[in-house]
Protein backbone atom coordinates (compact mmCIF):
# COMPACT_ATOMS: atom_id res chain seq x y z
CA UNK A 1 0.00 0.00 0.00
CA UNK A 2 1.08 3.31 -0.94
CA UNK A 3 0.41 6.99 -0.36
CA UNK A 4 -3.20 7.79 0.76
CA UNK A 5 -4.58 4.46 -0.45
CA UNK A 6 -7.18 2.99 2.19
CA UNK A 7 -6.28 0.12 3.71
CA UNK A 8 -8.04 -3.11 2.59
CA UNK A 9 -9.23 -6.39 4.18
CA UNK A 10 -7.33 -9.18 1.90
CA UNK A 11 -8.27 -12.48 3.52
CA UNK A 12 -10.72 -13.46 6.07
CA UNK A 13 -9.54 -16.41 7.94
CA UNK A 14 -10.46 -18.79 10.56
CA UNK A 15 -10.25 -22.28 12.48
CA UNK A 16 -11.74 -24.41 14.88
CA UNK A 17 -9.39 -25.68 17.99
CA UNK A 18 -7.30 -28.83 17.37
CA UNK A 19 -5.36 -31.19 19.68
CA UNK A 20 -1.05 -30.68 18.18
CA UNK A 21 1.30 -32.75 19.71
CA UNK A 22 4.49 -30.55 21.05
CA UNK A 23 7.32 -31.48 23.08
CA UNK A 24 5.97 -34.87 23.90
CA UNK A 25 2.27 -32.98 25.30
CA UNK A 26 -0.56 -31.90 23.37
CA UNK A 27 -1.63 -28.39 23.11
CA UNK A 28 -5.35 -27.18 22.21
CA UNK A 29 -4.96 -24.45 20.16
CA UNK A 30 -7.03 -22.75 17.40
CA UNK A 31 -3.93 -21.10 16.33
CA UNK A 32 -4.15 -22.89 12.61
CA UNK A 33 -6.21 -20.52 10.44
CA UNK A 34 -7.41 -21.05 6.62
CA UNK A 35 -9.05 -18.31 4.34
CA UNK A 36 -13.10 -18.33 3.94
CA UNK A 37 -14.36 -18.11 0.83
CA UNK A 38 -16.91 -15.03 0.16
CA UNK A 39 -18.69 -13.25 2.85
CA UNK A 40 -18.02 -14.06 6.46
CA UNK A 41 -20.43 -13.04 9.59
CA UNK A 42 -18.95 -11.38 12.40
CA UNK A 43 -20.48 -12.01 15.66
CA UNK A 44 -19.78 -10.20 18.92
CA UNK A 45 -17.41 -12.99 20.35
CA UNK A 46 -15.22 -14.24 16.86
CA UNK A 47 -16.59 -15.02 13.04
CA UNK A 48 -18.73 -18.03 12.49
CA UNK A 49 -16.18 -20.79 11.69
CA UNK A 50 -13.37 -19.87 14.62
CA UNK A 51 -12.73 -20.45 17.87
CA UNK A 52 -10.50 -20.59 20.77
CA UNK A 53 -8.37 -22.96 22.31
CA UNK A 54 -7.50 -21.13 25.73
CA UNK A 55 -9.90 -18.35 26.13
CA UNK A 56 -7.77 -17.03 29.39
CA UNK A 57 -5.31 -15.90 26.24
CA UNK A 58 -7.51 -15.55 23.42
CA UNK A 59 -11.01 -14.59 22.53
CA UNK A 60 -13.73 -13.50 24.30
CA UNK A 61 -15.80 -10.00 24.04
CA UNK A 62 -12.08 -8.07 24.47
CA UNK A 63 -9.72 -10.60 21.49
CA UNK A 64 -13.16 -11.57 18.91
CA UNK A 65 -10.37 -10.72 15.91
CA UNK A 66 -7.31 -10.75 15.42
CA UNK A 67 -5.20 -8.79 12.60
CA UNK A 68 -2.55 -9.02 10.86
CA UNK A 69 -0.63 -6.62 8.54
CA UNK A 70 0.84 -8.32 5.07
CA UNK A 71 3.55 -6.09 5.00
CA UNK A 72 4.66 -7.39 8.29
CA UNK A 73 4.40 -10.99 7.11
CA UNK A 74 6.49 -10.17 4.06
CA UNK A 75 9.19 -8.81 7.01
CA UNK A 76 9.02 -11.87 8.31
CA UNK A 77 9.33 -13.85 4.93
CA UNK A 78 12.10 -11.98 4.72
CA UNK A 79 13.96 -12.33 8.05
CA UNK A 80 13.75 -16.15 7.98
CA UNK A 81 14.26 -16.19 4.22
CA UNK A 82 10.90 -18.05 3.96
CA UNK A 83 8.22 -17.74 1.53
CA UNK A 84 5.85 -20.10 2.42
CA UNK A 85 4.06 -17.81 4.63
CA UNK A 86 0.38 -17.23 3.59
CA UNK A 87 -3.12 -15.81 5.28
CA UNK A 88 -3.64 -17.23 8.55
CA UNK A 89 -0.40 -18.14 8.92
CA UNK A 90 0.22 -15.68 11.91
CA UNK A 91 -3.25 -17.05 14.14
CA UNK A 92 -4.57 -13.98 12.10
CA UNK A 93 -8.56 -13.42 11.85
CA UNK A 94 -8.10 -10.82 9.26
CA UNK A 95 -4.97 -10.26 7.03
CA UNK A 96 -4.83 -6.98 6.09
CA UNK A 97 -2.82 -3.96 3.68
CA UNK A 98 -2.48 -1.05 5.76
CA UNK A 99 -2.87 -0.46 9.57
CA UNK A 100 0.50 -0.83 10.53
CA UNK A 101 1.55 -1.50 14.10
CA UNK A 102 3.26 2.05 14.95
CA UNK A 103 0.33 4.06 13.64
CA UNK A 104 -3.09 2.61 14.61
CA UNK A 105 -3.90 3.19 18.59
CA UNK A 106 -6.01 1.65 20.67
CA UNK A 107 -9.65 2.89 21.07
CA UNK A 108 -9.67 3.68 17.30
CA UNK A 109 -12.45 2.15 15.50
CA UNK A 110 -13.04 0.76 12.08
CA UNK A 111 -15.71 -0.25 9.66
CA UNK A 112 -15.34 -3.35 7.20
CA UNK A 113 -18.53 -4.06 5.29
CA UNK A 114 -21.21 -3.85 7.76
CA UNK A 115 -19.54 -4.70 10.78
CA UNK A 116 -17.96 -2.18 12.73
CA UNK A 117 -14.75 -2.67 15.19
CA UNK A 118 -12.62 -1.36 17.58
CA UNK A 119 -9.10 -1.69 18.68
CA UNK A 120 -8.37 -3.18 22.21
CA UNK A 121 -4.81 -4.22 22.94
CA UNK A 122 -1.89 -6.47 21.08
CA UNK A 123 -1.77 -9.64 20.22
CA UNK A 124 -0.91 -11.58 23.72
CA UNK A 125 2.79 -13.28 23.28
CA UNK A 126 2.31 -16.27 23.62
CA UNK A 127 3.88 -19.29 22.23
CA UNK A 128 1.50 -20.36 19.92
CA UNK A 129 2.75 -18.10 17.12
CA UNK A 130 6.24 -19.65 17.28
CA UNK A 131 4.81 -23.26 17.28
CA UNK A 132 2.37 -22.61 13.96
CA UNK A 133 5.43 -21.07 11.88
CA UNK A 134 7.87 -23.36 13.01
CA UNK A 135 10.21 -20.21 14.55
CA UNK A 136 9.91 -20.44 18.10
CA UNK A 137 11.57 -17.22 18.86
CA UNK A 138 8.71 -15.46 16.98
CA UNK A 139 6.98 -14.26 20.34
CA UNK A 140 10.17 -12.50 21.36
CA UNK A 141 10.63 -11.16 18.02
CA UNK A 142 7.01 -9.64 17.38
CA UNK A 143 7.41 -7.62 20.56
CA UNK A 144 11.39 -6.69 19.73
CA UNK A 145 11.10 -6.02 16.34
CA UNK A 146 7.51 -3.96 17.26
CA UNK A 147 5.00 -5.78 14.97
CA UNK A 148 2.59 -7.84 17.01
CA UNK A 149 -0.38 -7.13 15.80
CA UNK A 150 -3.69 -6.59 17.48
CA UNK A 151 -7.34 -7.65 18.56
CA UNK A 152 -10.32 -5.93 18.13
CA UNK A 153 -13.69 -6.12 19.78
CA UNK A 154 -16.74 -5.94 18.10
CA UNK A 155 -18.80 -2.82 18.45
CA UNK A 156 -21.69 -4.01 15.33
CA UNK A 157 -22.10 -7.15 14.27
CA UNK A 158 -21.98 -7.78 10.10
CA UNK A 159 -20.66 -9.10 7.22
CA UNK A 160 -17.28 -8.97 6.14
CA UNK A 161 -15.41 -10.50 2.80
CA UNK A 162 -11.98 -9.83 1.04
CA UNK A 163 -11.59 -6.89 -1.20
CA UNK A 164 -13.72 -4.89 1.65
CA UNK A 165 -11.97 -1.29 2.14
CA UNK A 166 -11.02 -0.41 5.62
CA UNK A 167 -12.69 2.91 7.02
CA UNK A 168 -11.49 4.94 10.18
CA UNK A 169 -14.38 5.89 12.08
CA UNK A 170 -13.46 7.06 15.25
CA UNK A 171 -9.97 7.96 16.40
CA UNK A 172 -9.05 6.47 19.96
CA UNK A 173 -7.73 9.25 22.83
CA UNK A 174 -4.55 9.84 24.11
CA UNK A 175 -2.80 8.66 20.75
CA UNK A 176 -1.39 5.36 22.20
CA UNK A 177 -0.24 2.80 19.30
CA UNK A 178 -0.50 -0.88 18.91
CA UNK A 179 3.39 -0.93 18.75
CA UNK A 180 3.73 1.88 21.59
CA UNK A 181 1.32 -0.33 23.89
CA UNK A 182 3.02 -3.23 23.63
CA UNK A 183 6.36 -1.81 24.14
CA UNK A 184 5.09 -0.30 27.26
CA UNK A 185 4.09 -3.71 28.67
CA UNK A 186 6.99 -6.04 27.74
CA UNK A 187 10.37 -3.56 26.90
CA UNK A 188 12.24 -1.82 29.21
CA UNK A 189 12.42 2.61 29.54
CA UNK A 190 8.93 2.91 29.59
CA UNK A 191 7.91 6.09 30.43
CA UNK A 192 5.80 6.66 33.20
CA UNK A 193 3.14 9.62 31.68
CA UNK A 194 2.46 7.15 28.84
CA UNK A 195 1.53 4.41 30.98
CA UNK A 196 -0.71 6.16 32.57
CA UNK A 197 -2.34 8.09 29.10
CA UNK A 198 -2.76 4.23 28.16
CA UNK A 199 -3.90 2.73 31.83
CA UNK A 200 -6.87 5.78 31.25
CA UNK A 201 -7.81 4.14 27.25
CA UNK A 202 -11.64 3.23 28.06
CA UNK A 203 -11.14 0.85 25.15
CA UNK A 204 -7.82 -0.96 26.48
CA UNK A 205 -8.95 -4.55 27.75
CA UNK A 206 -9.65 -5.10 31.16
CA UNK A 207 -6.05 -7.24 31.27
CA UNK A 208 -4.01 -4.66 30.15
CA UNK A 209 -5.36 -2.11 32.21
CA UNK A 210 -4.35 -4.01 35.07
CA UNK A 211 -1.15 -4.66 33.84
CA UNK A 212 -0.32 -1.26 32.95
CA UNK A 213 -1.48 -0.21 36.85
CA UNK A 214 0.61 -2.61 38.66
CA UNK A 215 3.61 -1.33 36.59
CA UNK A 216 2.61 1.77 38.11
CA UNK A 217 1.97 1.09 41.02
CA UNK A 218 5.78 -1.23 41.23
CA UNK A 219 7.77 1.80 40.06
CA UNK A 220 6.15 3.84 43.18
CA UNK A 221 7.71 1.61 45.64
CA UNK A 222 10.87 0.14 45.99
CA UNK A 223 11.10 -3.59 45.16
CA UNK A 224 14.40 -4.50 45.57
CA UNK A 225 14.66 -7.25 48.61
CA UNK A 226 16.76 -6.34 51.72
CA UNK A 227 19.79 -8.34 50.55
CA UNK A 228 20.67 -11.04 47.96
CA UNK A 229 20.94 -14.90 48.96
CA UNK A 230 20.22 -16.09 52.32
CA UNK A 231 21.66 -14.35 55.86
CA UNK A 232 22.13 -16.03 58.99
CA UNK A 233 19.53 -15.04 61.43
CA UNK A 234 19.66 -15.63 65.58
CA UNK A 235 16.34 -16.79 67.16
CA UNK A 236 15.89 -14.29 70.19
CA UNK A 237 12.42 -16.10 71.41
CA UNK A 238 10.52 -18.55 70.74
CA UNK A 239 7.08 -18.22 71.78
CA UNK A 240 3.94 -20.64 71.94
CA UNK A 241 0.73 -19.01 70.96
CA UNK A 242 -1.69 -22.33 70.90
CA UNK A 243 -0.78 -26.07 71.29
CA UNK A 244 0.31 -26.15 67.85
CA UNK A 245 1.41 -22.77 66.94
CA UNK A 246 4.38 -20.51 67.99
CA UNK A 247 6.00 -17.73 67.26
CA UNK A 248 10.11 -17.34 66.01
CA UNK A 249 11.57 -13.91 66.62
CA UNK A 250 14.38 -13.56 64.24
CA UNK A 251 16.92 -10.72 64.60
CA UNK A 252 20.59 -9.82 63.15
CA UNK A 253 23.40 -11.25 65.28
CA UNK A 254 24.84 -8.00 65.43
CA UNK A 255 21.83 -6.09 66.88
CA UNK A 256 21.24 -3.62 63.74
CA UNK A 257 17.74 -3.19 62.43
CA UNK A 258 16.40 -5.69 59.86
CA UNK A 259 15.26 -4.12 56.97
CA UNK A 260 11.98 -2.68 56.70
CA UNK A 261 9.43 -5.68 55.25
CA UNK A 262 5.89 -4.71 53.31
CA UNK A 263 2.56 -5.39 55.09
CA UNK A 264 1.88 -9.29 54.09
CA UNK A 265 5.40 -10.26 52.97
CA UNK A 266 6.48 -13.50 54.15
CA UNK A 267 10.81 -14.92 54.61
CA UNK A 268 12.24 -17.66 53.43
CA UNK A 269 14.00 -20.23 55.82
CA UNK A 270 16.49 -22.59 55.14
CA UNK A 271 17.44 -24.64 58.11
CA UNK A 272 21.23 -25.99 58.44
CA UNK A 273 21.59 -29.37 59.86
CA UNK A 274 18.06 -30.93 58.75
CA UNK A 275 19.14 -32.34 55.54
CA UNK A 276 20.83 -32.95 53.38
CA UNK A 277 19.95 -30.71 51.40
CA UNK A 278 18.69 -28.13 54.17
CA UNK A 279 15.33 -27.87 53.89
CA UNK A 280 13.89 -24.59 52.71
CA UNK A 281 10.03 -23.40 53.84
CA UNK A 282 8.31 -19.79 53.70
CA UNK A 283 6.39 -18.36 56.59
CA UNK A 284 4.53 -15.23 56.50
CA UNK A 285 5.79 -12.53 58.86
CA UNK A 286 3.15 -12.08 61.51
CA UNK A 287 4.97 -8.73 62.99
CA UNK A 288 4.97 -4.86 62.11
CA UNK A 289 6.41 -4.92 58.61
CA UNK A 290 9.10 -2.28 60.12
CA UNK A 291 9.63 -3.35 63.67
CA UNK A 292 13.44 -3.55 62.96
CA UNK A 293 12.98 -7.69 64.03
CA UNK A 294 10.85 -10.09 62.13
CA UNK A 295 8.32 -12.60 63.64
CA UNK A 296 6.57 -15.89 62.02
CA UNK A 297 4.34 -17.76 63.78
CA UNK A 298 4.41 -21.24 62.27
CA UNK A 299 1.77 -24.23 62.66
CA UNK A 300 3.10 -27.66 63.55
CA UNK A 301 2.14 -29.93 60.76
CA UNK A 302 2.16 -33.63 61.78
CA UNK A 303 4.77 -34.57 59.05
CA UNK A 304 6.42 -31.36 58.71
CA UNK A 305 10.13 -31.17 59.34
CA UNK A 306 11.05 -28.25 59.38
CA UNK A 307 7.21 -26.84 61.08
CA UNK A 308 8.23 -29.64 64.01
CA UNK A 309 11.37 -28.32 64.46
CA UNK A 310 10.70 -24.25 64.41
CA UNK A 311 7.68 -24.96 66.94
CA UNK A 312 9.17 -28.17 68.88
CA UNK A 313 12.94 -28.34 68.63
CA UNK A 314 14.54 -24.30 68.03
CA UNK A 315 15.66 -22.57 71.42
CA UNK A 316 16.94 -19.25 71.55
CA UNK A 317 20.36 -18.35 69.84
CA UNK A 318 19.55 -20.68 67.43
CA UNK A 319 20.69 -19.38 63.61
CA UNK A 320 18.76 -20.09 60.75
CA UNK A 321 19.44 -18.99 56.95
CA UNK A 322 17.07 -16.71 56.21
CA UNK A 323 16.21 -14.99 52.80
CA UNK A 324 15.14 -10.91 52.61
CA UNK A 325 11.18 -10.52 52.87
CA UNK A 326 9.53 -11.03 49.19
CA UNK A 327 6.04 -11.70 47.53
CA UNK A 328 3.41 -9.38 46.24
CA UNK A 329 0.47 -10.31 48.64
CA UNK A 330 1.06 -6.58 50.21
CA UNK A 331 -1.24 -4.38 51.87
CA UNK A 332 -2.10 -1.31 49.18
CA UNK A 333 -1.94 2.39 50.18
CA UNK A 334 -5.49 3.52 49.23
CA UNK A 335 -8.07 4.69 51.23
CA UNK A 336 -11.21 2.51 50.33
CA UNK A 337 -12.03 0.00 52.80
CA UNK A 338 -10.28 -3.19 52.93
CA UNK A 339 -11.09 -6.17 54.21
CA UNK A 340 -8.77 -8.69 56.12
CA UNK A 341 -9.74 -11.84 55.67
CA UNK A 342 -8.01 -15.58 57.57
CA UNK A 343 -8.46 -19.05 58.92
CA UNK A 344 -6.34 -20.87 60.70
CA UNK A 345 -2.83 -19.96 60.47
CA UNK A 346 -3.96 -17.38 57.91
CA UNK A 347 -3.74 -15.06 59.77
CA UNK A 348 -0.29 -14.26 59.82
CA UNK A 349 0.34 -11.96 56.85
CA UNK A 350 -3.06 -10.10 57.30
CA UNK A 351 -2.05 -9.34 61.26
CA UNK A 352 0.65 -7.71 59.85
CA UNK A 353 -1.23 -5.70 58.02
CA UNK A 354 -3.31 -5.32 60.59
CA UNK A 355 -0.39 -4.10 62.69
CA UNK A 356 0.73 -1.39 59.58
CA UNK A 357 -2.48 0.12 59.75
CA UNK A 358 -3.02 0.79 63.50
CA UNK A 359 0.90 2.08 63.17
CA UNK A 360 -0.12 4.64 60.80
CA UNK A 361 -3.35 5.31 62.82
CA UNK A 362 -5.80 4.74 59.26
CA UNK A 363 -9.11 6.31 59.25
CA UNK A 364 -9.97 3.04 56.52
CA UNK A 365 -13.16 1.29 57.29
CA UNK A 366 -11.09 -2.03 58.14
CA UNK A 367 -13.35 -5.72 58.06
CA UNK A 368 -11.87 -8.42 60.40
CA UNK A 369 -13.18 -11.72 59.04
CA UNK A 370 -11.18 -14.76 60.41
CA UNK A 371 -12.36 -18.54 61.22
CA UNK A 372 -10.90 -21.25 63.62
CA UNK A 373 -12.50 -24.49 65.33
CA UNK A 374 -12.30 -22.45 68.70
CA UNK A 375 -10.33 -21.01 70.93
CA UNK A 376 -7.13 -23.42 71.80
CA UNK A 377 -7.08 -23.03 67.86
CA UNK A 378 -7.28 -19.36 67.09
CA UNK A 379 -3.49 -17.81 67.50
CA UNK A 380 -2.62 -14.18 68.11
CA UNK A 381 -6.22 -13.53 68.91
CA UNK A 382 -5.06 -10.99 72.04
CA UNK A 383 -2.74 -9.20 69.67
CA UNK A 384 -5.50 -8.75 67.16
CA UNK A 385 -8.19 -7.77 69.51
CA UNK A 386 -5.61 -5.08 71.02
CA UNK A 387 -4.53 -3.86 67.23
CA UNK A 388 -8.73 -3.24 66.42
CA UNK A 389 -9.10 -1.61 69.44
CA UNK A 390 -6.62 1.28 68.92
CA UNK A 391 -8.98 1.85 65.30
CA UNK A 392 -11.53 4.02 64.55
CA UNK A 393 -13.32 2.44 61.50
CA UNK A 394 -13.82 -1.28 62.83
CA UNK A 395 -16.02 -4.29 61.93
CA UNK A 396 -14.59 -7.46 63.71
CA UNK A 397 -16.62 -10.77 62.97
CA UNK A 398 -14.89 -13.88 64.79
CA UNK A 399 -16.24 -17.49 63.31
CA UNK A 400 -15.79 -20.92 65.43
CA UNK A 401 -16.66 -23.98 63.68
CA UNK A 402 -16.14 -26.34 66.61
CA UNK A 403 -16.76 -24.40 69.98
CA UNK A 404 -19.35 -24.56 72.63
CA UNK A 405 -21.88 -22.10 72.76
CA UNK A 406 -19.77 -20.51 75.76
CA UNK A 407 -16.61 -20.57 73.80
CA UNK A 408 -18.24 -18.10 71.66
CA UNK A 409 -19.98 -16.18 73.47
CA UNK A 410 -16.88 -15.47 75.63
CA UNK A 411 -15.09 -14.60 72.32
CA UNK A 412 -17.80 -12.74 70.49
CA UNK A 413 -17.86 -15.21 68.10
CA UNK A 414 -20.53 -16.47 65.74
CA UNK A 415 -20.99 -20.50 65.15
CA UNK A 416 -19.60 -22.07 61.88
CA UNK A 417 -17.43 -20.73 59.20
CA UNK A 418 -17.03 -17.51 56.82
CA UNK A 419 -19.55 -18.63 53.63
CA UNK A 420 -20.88 -16.55 50.87
CA UNK A 421 -24.25 -16.05 52.60
CA UNK A 422 -22.53 -15.05 55.98
CA UNK A 423 -20.65 -12.47 54.08
CA UNK A 424 -23.61 -11.12 52.32
CA UNK A 425 -25.23 -11.09 55.61
CA UNK A 426 -22.22 -8.66 57.00
CA UNK A 427 -23.04 -6.76 54.10
CA UNK A 428 -19.33 -5.79 53.43
CA UNK A 429 -18.27 -3.04 51.13
CA UNK A 430 -18.25 -3.60 46.72
CA UNK A 431 -15.86 -0.97 46.71
CA UNK A 432 -13.59 -2.82 49.10
CA UNK A 433 -9.75 -4.05 48.34
CA UNK A 434 -9.90 -7.31 50.14
CA UNK A 435 -6.83 -10.04 51.55
CA UNK A 436 -7.31 -13.75 51.96
CA UNK A 437 -5.22 -16.27 53.97
CA UNK A 438 -6.20 -19.42 54.30
CA UNK A 439 -6.27 -22.89 53.37
CA UNK A 440 -6.59 -23.43 49.71
CA UNK A 441 -10.17 -24.47 49.43
CA UNK A 442 -10.63 -21.71 52.12
CA UNK A 443 -9.38 -18.96 49.31
CA UNK A 444 -11.44 -20.40 46.74
CA UNK A 445 -14.57 -20.00 48.29
CA UNK A 446 -14.24 -17.08 49.99
CA UNK A 447 -12.81 -15.47 46.39
CA UNK A 448 -16.09 -16.96 44.44
CA UNK A 449 -18.24 -15.12 47.31
CA UNK A 450 -16.75 -11.85 47.14
CA UNK A 451 -16.96 -11.79 42.99
CA UNK A 452 -20.26 -12.90 43.73
CA UNK A 453 -20.85 -10.51 46.00
CA UNK A 454 -19.51 -7.18 43.29
CA UNK A 455 -16.40 -7.07 44.29
CA UNK A 456 -13.62 -6.48 41.51
CA UNK A 457 -11.68 -9.27 41.23
CA UNK A 458 -8.87 -7.39 40.58
CA UNK A 459 -9.07 -6.35 43.98
CA UNK A 460 -9.22 -10.09 45.60
CA UNK A 461 -5.84 -10.64 46.50
CA UNK A 462 -4.81 -14.17 47.97
CA UNK A 463 -1.46 -15.85 49.55
CA UNK A 464 -1.23 -19.65 48.99
CA UNK A 465 1.84 -21.61 50.41
CA UNK A 466 3.11 -24.60 48.53
CA UNK A 467 3.94 -24.72 44.63
CA UNK A 468 1.33 -21.87 43.30
CA UNK A 469 -1.05 -23.04 40.59
CA UNK A 470 -0.01 -23.79 37.06
CA UNK A 471 -0.58 -21.66 34.29
CA UNK A 472 -0.08 -23.47 30.96
CA UNK A 473 -1.76 -22.30 28.54
CA UNK A 474 -3.52 -24.89 25.78
CA UNK A 475 -1.80 -27.96 27.47
CA UNK A 476 -4.49 -30.45 27.59
CA UNK A 477 -4.33 -33.87 29.29
CA UNK A 478 -2.16 -33.12 31.49
CA UNK A 479 -1.89 -35.98 34.42
CA UNK A 480 -0.65 -34.16 37.91
CA UNK A 481 2.12 -35.61 40.09
CA UNK A 482 3.85 -34.49 42.95
CA UNK A 483 7.12 -33.26 42.31
CA UNK A 484 10.01 -35.99 41.40
CA UNK A 485 13.26 -35.88 40.02
CA UNK A 486 13.66 -36.17 36.47
CA UNK A 487 13.49 -39.73 34.34
CA UNK A 488 17.11 -40.46 33.25
CA UNK A 489 20.32 -40.09 34.55
CA UNK A 490 20.93 -37.67 37.36
CA UNK A 491 22.39 -34.43 35.90
CA UNK A 492 26.03 -33.30 37.16
CA UNK A 493 25.48 -29.17 37.39
CA UNK A 494 24.59 -27.13 40.15
CA UNK A 495 21.96 -28.06 42.42
CA UNK A 496 18.19 -26.68 41.66
CA UNK A 497 16.04 -25.96 44.31
CA UNK A 498 12.36 -25.45 43.98
CA UNK A 499 11.71 -24.69 47.96
CA UNK A 500 7.71 -24.75 47.41
CA UNK A 501 7.90 -28.31 46.04
CA UNK A 502 10.03 -29.65 48.06
CA UNK A 503 13.02 -31.20 45.86
CA UNK A 504 16.24 -30.59 44.95
CA UNK A 505 17.76 -32.08 41.83
CA UNK A 506 20.96 -31.52 39.52
CA UNK A 507 21.06 -29.45 36.58
CA UNK A 508 21.64 -31.34 33.78
CA UNK A 509 24.01 -30.34 30.58
CA UNK A 510 21.78 -30.15 27.44
CA UNK A 511 18.52 -29.82 29.89
CA UNK A 512 18.08 -26.54 28.55
CA UNK A 513 16.11 -23.79 30.83
CA UNK A 514 15.38 -23.95 34.24
CA UNK A 515 11.55 -24.42 32.78
CA UNK A 516 12.58 -27.34 31.08
CA UNK A 517 13.85 -28.75 34.62
CA UNK A 518 10.62 -28.07 36.17
CA UNK A 519 8.59 -29.17 33.68
CA UNK A 520 10.57 -32.68 33.92
CA UNK A 521 10.06 -32.55 37.15
CA UNK A 522 6.28 -31.99 36.71
CA UNK A 523 7.42 -28.92 39.21
CA UNK A 524 4.11 -26.85 38.53
CA UNK A 525 4.81 -23.81 36.40
CA UNK A 526 3.79 -20.82 35.45
CA UNK A 527 4.36 -19.40 31.85
CA UNK A 528 3.53 -18.65 28.04
CA UNK A 529 5.76 -16.95 25.84
CA UNK A 530 8.60 -19.40 26.64
CA UNK A 531 10.78 -16.82 25.16
CA UNK A 532 11.94 -14.35 27.66
CA UNK A 533 9.01 -11.83 27.02
CA UNK A 534 5.94 -11.92 29.08
CA UNK A 535 7.08 -12.64 32.53
CA UNK A 536 4.56 -14.85 33.28
CA UNK A 537 7.49 -17.45 34.56
CA UNK A 538 8.88 -14.34 36.43
CA UNK A 539 9.73 -16.74 40.29
CA UNK A 540 12.19 -15.66 43.01
CA UNK A 541 15.50 -16.36 42.86
CA UNK A 542 16.32 -16.74 46.61
CA UNK A 543 19.98 -17.75 46.46
CA UNK A 544 22.28 -18.25 43.43
CA UNK A 545 23.34 -16.99 40.26
CA UNK A 546 21.92 -17.67 36.82
CA UNK A 547 22.78 -17.23 32.87
CA UNK A 548 20.56 -16.21 29.97
CA UNK A 549 20.14 -17.60 26.35
CA UNK A 550 18.44 -16.23 25.00
CA UNK A 551 18.77 -12.62 27.17
CA UNK A 552 15.27 -11.80 28.01
CA UNK A 553 13.59 -8.31 26.55
CA UNK A 554 13.87 -6.81 29.62
CA UNK A 555 15.67 -7.75 32.62
CA UNK A 556 12.71 -9.28 35.47
CA UNK A 557 13.19 -7.03 38.55
CA UNK A 558 15.90 -7.20 41.12
CA UNK A 559 15.88 -11.02 42.93
CA UNK A 560 13.53 -12.65 40.13
CA UNK A 561 14.84 -14.45 37.79
CA UNK A 562 12.63 -15.72 34.41
CA UNK A 563 13.31 -19.32 34.29
CA UNK A 564 12.25 -20.19 30.60
CA UNK A 565 15.29 -18.46 29.23
CA UNK A 566 17.77 -19.26 32.40
CA UNK A 567 20.24 -21.58 33.59
CA UNK A 568 22.16 -22.17 36.34
CA UNK A 569 25.82 -21.02 36.64
CA UNK A 570 25.72 -22.02 40.33
CA UNK A 571 23.32 -24.13 42.48
CA UNK A 572 20.17 -22.17 42.74
CA UNK A 573 16.89 -22.19 45.31
CA UNK A 574 13.62 -21.02 43.67
CA UNK A 575 10.58 -19.93 44.98
CA UNK A 576 8.50 -22.60 43.33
Amino acid sequence: MTGTARPVLLSVNVGMPKDVSWQGRTVHTGVWKHAVAGPATVRRLNIDGDGQGDRDGHGGEQRAVLVYQIQSQEYWRRYFGRDDFGYGHFGENLSVDGLPDDEVCIGDRYRIGTAEFEVTQPRVTCYRVGLRTGEPELPALLVAHHRPGFYMRVVHEGRIQAGDQIIKTRTGPYGVTVAEADALLYLPGRDPARLLDASRIPALSPGWQGSFRDLLAAAAQDTVPGWTGFRPLRVTEVVPETGAVSSIYLAAPDGSPLPAARAGQYLTLRIPGEGPPAPVRSYSLSSAPDAGTYRISVKREPHGLVSRYLTGGVRAGAVLDVAAPRGDFVLDSGTGPVLLISAGIGVTPVLSMLHALATARSDRDIWWLHGARGPREHALAAEAQALLASLPHVHQHVFYSAATPAERSLAHAAPGRLTEDTLRALAVPADASAYICGPAPFMTDIREALTGLGLDAGRIRTELFGALPSTNPGLTGQRRRPPHPPPGPAGTGPEVVFARSGISVPFATGRGSVLDLADACDVPTRWSCRTGVCHTCATPLLSGDIAYAPDPLEPPPDGQVLICCARPRTDIVLDM
